[in-house]
Formats: C-alpha cells, structure tokens, sequence
C-alpha cells in the first residue's frame, strides 16, 4: 500500500492548527487515523507535537459483496442485548427496518442506543457481544 505523504502531512497540520486530539478521514478507498500525542517529563517542550497514522486501509472488494454495513457512529463496547439476560436485539437472519434498535454501543459509561442505517436481512454480524468497536467499524451486514 502506498501513502500519500504530503496528504498525511496536510492532514497532520490540520490536526496541529485546530488543536485536535484525533481526526479519521476516509478519502477513496482510504481510512487515514491520526492521533496527536504531546511528550511529557521535565525535559518535554510543551510546543512539541507528534503525529502518527493509527491505521491505513483499503477496503476490499469481498466486503463490498456482503451487502450494506451497519457501522459503529462512535469507540465503545458493543453489547447485542439491552441486558445480559435479555435475548439479542438481532440476530442473523433476521429482517430489520431502518430505524429499529440493533445493538448498544457503550461509550463513557453511556449505553447509547445503535439504530439500523438501512432496512433489510441480516447476513453477518461482525462483533461479539463484549468487544471493543472503533469509529466506522462494520458491525453487521444487511441486504
């Protein structure tokens, strides 16, 4: 895979300039993930800025067979039920309507409710119960 360095730099100033902690751009078939990190200890310079590229990926062609991704809006745990004795909010096979609650999403001990982004089967679910999921992670496919 080859990065575009000026765009990794433009993108690492925006980040600097706006005093940003973190910034993600999907650009094409690209996810750039940026975080700012500032050293410390006595010998530190408090101007001093490091960025790095968290992740970089191309999305695959395979995946986009799968059908239309339901993707987390935020970093968070994913839980499939609004109790651990309740059953699923969804489950494979199933016919969701866009709209309709399909998991939780905690995040700062928030539980936020995750609403279907298009109606439709449920082909594949890609996270368990209890996992960590990231900003524009798929959580389920749907056609």
């Amino acid at each position: 895979m080859k990065f575009d360095l000026d765009y990794l730099e433009d993108l690492a100033n925006i980040l600097y300039d706006n005093d940003l902690s973190e910034l993600s751009i999907k650009n094409n078939n690209q996810t750039y993930s940026l975080k700012r990190t500032k050293p410390t200890g006595a010998h530190a310079h408090p101007a001093t800025v490091t960025s790095q590229v968290i992740s970089a990926e191309t999305t695959n062609a395979e995946d986009e067979n799968k059908g239309t991704p339901i993707k987390s809006p935020m970093v968070g745990t994913f839980y499939n039920a609004p109790t651990p004795n309740d059953a699923p909010f969804v489950e494979v096979g199933d016919v969701i309507a866009k709209g309709q609650v399909i998991c939780i999403v905690e995040a700062m001990k928030l539980m936020n409710e995750i609403e279907a982004e298009a109606s439709g089967k449920v082909i594949e679910i890609c996270v368990k119960n209890g996992d960590s999921v990231e900003i524009g992670q798929v959580l389920m496919y749907v056609e």
